[in-house]
């Protein structure tokens, strides 16, 4: 591993200065890794909870007679509570860097849904599911940003940050259906198991956190603002409100418009595959359940590739270029789905999974870039009209189909690629702000010139580089 330096000295020893002056940055890469690993894994059990209410609808038809109104009132309860909250919660985070919220927020979404099998009462069952989509909408936006900043600005980092969420959304049907199949929802209680691991793999970031944070102080002003792109810069960033000058740049409101507008086409088009994906490979196969089944699993796990794709296919291209052409193959992908016949549906499943899921990541820095003064504010639209677009245009979707067919009703959504397509065509690559520029290019040059990296003491507002 490269061994840094925290200062040059005219006269000393490379080798000598570091024993002399021991620094976190001698574990950067490893303590970075570490830190995006327990964030993405802590979002897989957070965003479980998301997936959960969805995959719980099944069990309170059969156990309590919901009729179908009722049922999909929890839903869309669900998906506009925590798509509202998410855009509060990202400005109050743009106002003061709050990141004990990710322990909270996660259990609190946890314990919503461990309470909503355990009453009968409809409007308890409203408040429980709510609760958790509070917690949900909670910790997204700073989790966002905490994990942009421990990955150094890196979209591969993001990636698999966002990967989790991915996962742990996908992870849901299997795990209600394992807790409640076989005790009914009073067995309920047990889905707090996650929201109470993601609640402590929380842990150790913030305590890392913390512990820099007062190297930080110990250390004086002197020396912490001639290290950009170390730990101690890292902790000083995820302490301090991005608006207060940890996010240095000049906000890009239309782009931003562009952008929150073509992730709600994406949304719209995923979400709408998602919910009668099944129904309709199964018309198409003429298979069973498990035909469909089959399906959900290839969107999913199609999902999870695209997302870690998108981050190298960014570092690769650049994130506009990446999007742009994955949502052009998408426009291909979605067309397949709905027209062609036979088993070969699978193969534009799986496409349509891969280019709609590579974007995902990607937009989520592009509205932080677009607006660096509100990158909470930011992350929560991005991330909250994911969900919740989609989820208000599917009843609509749903009523054209029972009014004509599935086909009809689904061969609208080849469209909504080809809108994000047509959105992305004039966006511009942002520049990554100030602070996130020079640490990514301060770790990048340390780990190619290994122990006679130097760092640049212009501080962290200079960079030469584009992104």
């Amino acid at each position: 591993m490269a061994v840094y330096r925290k200062h040059d000295t005219a006269g000393g020893s490379e080798h000598g200065a570091v024993p002399r002056n021991q620094s976190p940055r001698n574990l950067n890469t490893s303590a970075r890794n570490t830190s995006v690993l327990l964030l993405s894994v802590g979002h897989a059990c957070v965003d479980v909870y998301q997936g959960a209410v969805a995959s719980l609808i099944p069990f309170f038809v059969a156990e309590r007679a919901y009729t179908y109104a009722a049922a999909s009132g929890i839903v869309l309860a669900a998906s506009l509570l925590s798509s509202v909250a998410q855009p509060l919660f990202g400005a109050l985070t743009d106002r003061r860097a709050l990141p004990w919220l990710l322990p909270v927020s996660t259990v609190l979404g946890g314990l919503g849904i461990a309470l909503s099998g355990l009453t009968g009462s409809y409007p308890l069952t409203l408040v429980f599911v709510a609760v958790s989509g509070i917690g949900v909408a909670a910790y997204h936006p700073e989790s966002a940003r905490i994990a942009r900043i421990a990955g150094r600005g890196s979209h591969i980092a993001m990636s698999w940050f966002s990967l989790g969420g991915n996962l742990g959304f996908a992870a849901a049907p299997i795990l209600v259906t394992a807790v409640v199949s076989t005790g009914g929802l009073h067995h309920s209680p047990l889905l707090v198991i996650p929201a109470l691991a993601g609640s402590v793999l929380c842990l150790p970031v913030l305590r890392a956190l913390g512990r820099t944070r007062r190297v930080t102080r110990a250390a004086g002003p002197a020396q912490t603002t001639k290290t950009p792109g170390t730990d101690t810069d890292t902790a000083s960033n995820l302490n301090s409100a991005p608006n207060l000058g940890t996010w240095v740049g000049t906000d890009d409101k239309t782009s931003f418009v562009k952008l929150s507008l073509a992730v709600a086409c994406r949304s719209v088009a995923f979400i709408g595959l998602s919910t009668f994906l099944a129904f309709y490979v199964r018309q198409r196969t003429g298979g069973g359940p498990a035909a469909g089944t089959a399906a959900l699993a290839v969107l999913y796990l199609g999902g999870a590739v695209g997302t870690v794709l998108g981050g190298r296919l960014a570092d690769r291209w650049d994130r506009v270029t990446a999007v742009r052409r994955s949502y052009l193959l998408s426009v291909a992908a979605v067309a397949g789905v709905v027209f062609v016949p036979g088993p070969a549906v699978y193969v534009f499943v799986a496409l349509t999974s891969a280019g709609l899921y590579v974007p995902f990541s990607l937009q989520i820095t592009l509205g932080q870039d677009y607006l660096p003064s509100r990158v909470g504010t930011a992350s929560g639209i991005t991330l909250g009209l994911a969900v919740s677009i989609g989820g208000l245009a599917s009843p609509l979707m749903g009523g054209l189909a029972d009014a004509t067919s599935l086909r009809t009703a689904l061969a609208p959504l080849i469209l909504m690629p080809a809108l994000s397509w047509l959105l992305f065509r004039r966006l511009p690559e942002p520049n990554p702000p100030t602070s996130l520029s020079a640490t990514r290019h301060t770790t990048d040059d340390e780990e190619l010139d290994g122990a006679g990296a130097r760092v640049s003491p212009g501080g962290p507002g200079r960079h030469g580089q584009s992104s």
